[in-house]
């Protein structure tokens, strides 16, 4: 019986009850993540059909199939060389922060300047061929990243983002239909904040989205042409490589490095979290080998024309808990695949209400915002609280941006004299929120290393945010580039934003002055 027991271990089993649960929940996930993006890059940017659905779409489904598949294999090897039949595969997917991002700060001021749909689809693919470029330096650095940086600095600028491009966003358009969207709210907070169990154990996600279709067709909000309209533009789209759309991008994706580095550094170390939280759930998959998973996703993404990075999922333990093992994660892929190149996404789009999904990216930035607070120190609040008010400078600053842009004006027109003496703090929400990820976190590393009184830590932190600052990294719209030339401050290839370079350097000298002013201060009691 134990050689039994050992043959059975040896061949693990590729689906066992358990993964429907974790099927349907990541499934759905990734159905409600990639109608979402496919709704912005229609209706936001306006791509026509044969680009969206005949060929990012492809992409992006490859993506989401390779990675997750290759995630179940990861999973498989594990169960096998440990003997063990409780191994989950970690969750994978297009990552939320970045769809709104390469939507709104990149695709969507091209649109405004007037480019091609060519031209925008190939500078997104661009920044998102970058991202894979870093995930994979950060395969090999992440870790010490992750030590020199305080946790409430990392959360509390993801906080920053999901408050304000997922959470305000999502919740602005989900009152266009009020009447709507709050059942699905309802739902949602039943299911995922009381822990209420629907009957057949059907998700909340699930329940929130039937319910908004029923609700939205029998009330005429949805319209039958658009039905109509999307099952005749059904046609099979075979992913075929992009490369060169990549090419053609990558020359004018340079002054989106700005948000492309930064948010590439977010995404691997998110990934690099999430492995270790399958640690923790007692899964101990190989780290690099993960990341480059991830970042080879991201890879395959660009390449074969999709601008959406993908990263690795948080959430292992609870699909872990509920008895999903390798299946959920093949299936998860190999569905997202077959919906996407069969055509059906769009039929998808055209019978969910879009009102009927937003809730859920509401309920998520609610999750990320609530789980900086309780996850970081509470001596950190503080540090939380300020890496959120750099994105939100940057969303002030992109809605003032569109709506002047509506009233067929700019800021440049107008003045920053004009704005301010109407309440509108223009020129100071432009240098706050420009880099807004890295801001955030430089910021929040600031705030934590003063609680602590770990002056070194903090000097280090301002002399990193003088220095991105210096080269445009942060608080500058573009890049600056050092001349080949003697130096020279007014030479227009080196602008350096010159404020806050001399502020990150004051406040160095300052945590100097009081390295030594406090070193016979008995040293603070740090809570855990």
């Amino acid at each position: 019986m134990a050689k039994d027991k050992a043959k059975a271990m040896s061949s693990p089993k590729l689906w066992v009850p358990g993964d429907l649960n974790g099927f349907f929940g990541l499934c759905t996930n990734s159905i409600t993540n990639t109608l979402v993006a496919v709704a912005l890059m229609q209706f936001v940017i306006g791509f026509p059909a044969e680009i969206l659905f005949g060929r990012i779409v492809p992409g992006l489904v490859l993506s989401l199939a390779v990675g997750n598949i290759y995630f179940a294999y990861m999973a498989y090897k594990l169960a096998k060389k440990e003997g063990r039949d409780d191994v989950t595969a970690v969750p994978y997917g297009i990552s939320v922060p970045h769809y709104f991002l390469v939507t709104f700060a990149i695709m969507l001021p091209l649109k405004i300047a007037g480019e091609s749909f060519e031209l925008i689809w190939s500078v997104g693919v661009a920044w998102c061929f970058v991202h894979a470029i870093v995930a994979t330096i950060g395969a090999f650095v992440g870790p010490t990243m992750q030590k020199l940086t305080p946790r409430a600095a990392m959360l509390g600028t993801l906080a920053g983002v999901a408050i304000t491009y997922i959470a305000m966003g999502a919740a602005f358009n989900a009152w266009n239909a009020a009447w709507l969207s709050m059942v699905s709210f309802g739902i949602i907070f039943v299911g995922w904040l009381a822990n209420v169990q629907f009957p057949g154990k059907i998700p909340a996600g699930l329940v929130a989205v039937i319910i908004g279709v029923i609700v939205g067709w029998l009330s005429g909000y949805m319209k039958l042409e658009g039905l109509q309209t999307a099952v005749s533009n059904v046609a099979v789209a075979i992913p075929l490589p992009q490369i060169q759309v990549l090419l053609a991008g990558l020359p004018r994706v340079t002054p989106y490095l700005v948000t492309a580095i930064p948010l590439a550094i977010y995404l691997f170390l998110e990934s690099l979290n999430n492995v270790e939280s399958a640690l923790a759930g007692g899964d101990t998959y190989d780290t690099r080998e993960a990341m480059l998973a991830a970042a080879g996703g991201t890879a395959v993404a660009s390449l074969f024309g999709s601008p959406f990075p993908t990263l690795i999922y948080i959430g292992h333990p609870g699909w872990k808990s509920v008895g999903s093992r390798i299946g959920y994660s093949w299936l998860t892929g190999v569905t997202m695949f077959l919906l996407g190149v069969l055509g059906l996404l769009g039929i998808l789009s055209a019978v969910i209400p879009l009102v009927a999904i937003l809730p859920i990216l509401v309920y998520i930035g609610m999750l990320i915002t609530s789980q900086a607070f309780n996850a970081s120190p509470r001596r950190h609040a503080p540090a939380v609280a300020i890496a959120i008010i750099p994105w939100i400078a940057d969303y002030v600053t992109t809605k003032v941006n569109n709506a002047l842009g509506a009233a067929g004006t700019n800021a440049g027109t107008l003045g920053a004299g004009t704005l301010a003496s109407n309440g509108v703090e223009y020129s100071g929400m432009v240098v706050l929120g420009a880099g807004s990820i890295l801001v955030g976190m430089i910021l929040a590393a600031i705030v934590a290393y003063v609680i602590d009184r770990n002056w070194k830590g903090a000097i280090g932190y301002t002399l990193f945010g003088a220095a991105c600052a210096w080269v445009g990294f942060i608080h500058s719209a573009k890049l600056r580039f050092i001349p080949d030339g003697p130096f020279n401050i007014n030479d227009p290839s080196f602008n350096a934003t010159w404020g806050p370079v001399v502020g990150y350097l004051a406040m160095a000298v300052l945590f100097v002055i009081m390295m030594n002013y406090t070193k016979n201060d008995p040293l603070p009691k740090l809570e855990d």
